[in-house]
């Protein structure tokens, strides 16, 4: 037997161990662990990982003035602009669960997330003639794809785009498949509520998810999971609590105090279907495959 194959043997059977690091992305603190044969293996997983997160959120963002997004949002009024393999995967995905959920996830609520933002910053409800106006310029069949020409066009002026119910998911994915590129086959990424993670930890059967709607710790692999509510993001006026989740049909946030989680193939699906649920409630199930759902009454409420 050579000596290098006798090398290539030992370094396939050598132990695993936990490694993990964490990085501000997103608006959130993005954490990642994996298992590697040491810290020079796991460090050169790291960081590409945690860059294409970056340069994810450069294209996806609508906090980022610059981002790829909002000139989207300002230059494909009634003409089509071309746009990123990234990008329109992440916009042809949204279309395709604001279909299935009749509206409930919807990118170009935009103008209303807006208002709502500012809204809990000042603790005080939108005014109500300002979200009138907001909503009329939402909808998503006011959006339109090319995938031929990799294009996106809108359909009037004042529409904003917002990602925020699925960039993350799409994030977890694309940095886990980083990773996994690199040949570690076990790891997790967690953006926030947005989790992906591939191959069992060694030794056990899955990683350990707790899933917050329903108070069990599940072992999962090669799958994601997104979790949707109010216990960090909300507000509180007259009496009632406000999620940072806007229901796109009337423009106001949730007051349903429902804890959601999803588990899903993938982020890009897990992402906005927990938000989907929550807007439609128990009364809706997502049919795409692979897919379960977990709801529950918030205890805050």
């Amino acid at each position: 037997m050579s000596s290098s194959l006798i090398l290539s043997l030992a370094l396939a059977t050598a132990p695993l161990h936990l490694y993990e690091a964490v990085e501000p992305h997103m608006g959130t603190l993005v954490s990642i662990k994996l298992y590697a044969r040491d810290e020079q293996q796991a460090t050169a997983a790291f960081r590409p990982a945690f860059d294409r997160i970056a340069q994810l959120d450069r294209i996806l963002s609508d906090y980022n003035p610059d981002s790829e997004l909002n000139r989207v949002s300002e230059t494909a009024v009634r003409h089509p602009v071309k746009v990123s393999d990234d990008l329109f995967t992440v916009l042809a995905a949204s279309q395709k669960i604001a279909e299935e959920s009749g509206g409930a996830f919807d990118i170009t609520v935009g103008p209303v997330t807006r208002l709502w933002r500012e809204a809990r910053k000042r603790r005080q409800l939108p005014d109500p003639d300002m979200l009138d106006a907001a909503l009329s310029h939402c909808g998503y069949r006011k959006l339109h794809l090319d995938p031929t020409a990799h294009s996106v066009l809108l359909d009037e002026e004042g529409m904003q785009l917002d990602l925020g119910g699925i960039a993350k998911g799409y994030a977890a994915d694309e940095a886990l498949r980083v990773i996994t590129s690199l040949g570690i086959p076990s790891a997790l990424v967690a953006a926030s509520g947005d989790l992906a993670f591939s191959g069992a930890p060694p030794g056990h059967r899955g990683w350990s998810i707790a899933i917050a709607a329903s108070g069990h710790t599940l072992e999962l692999s090669n799958a994601a999971v997104s979790t949707s509510g109010d216990s960090e993001q909300y507000m509180e006026a007259n009496g009632k609590r406000y999620s940072h989740i806007v229901d796109p049909t009337t423009g106001i946030a949730l007051t349903n105090g429902l804890t959601v989680s999803v588990i899903a193939p993938k982020g890009i699906v897990a992402d906005p279907l927990a938000t989907s649920v929550s807007v439609r409630g128990r009364g809706w199930t997502p049919k795409e495959p692979g897919v379960s759902v977990y709801i529950h009454p918030d205890p805050a409420h």
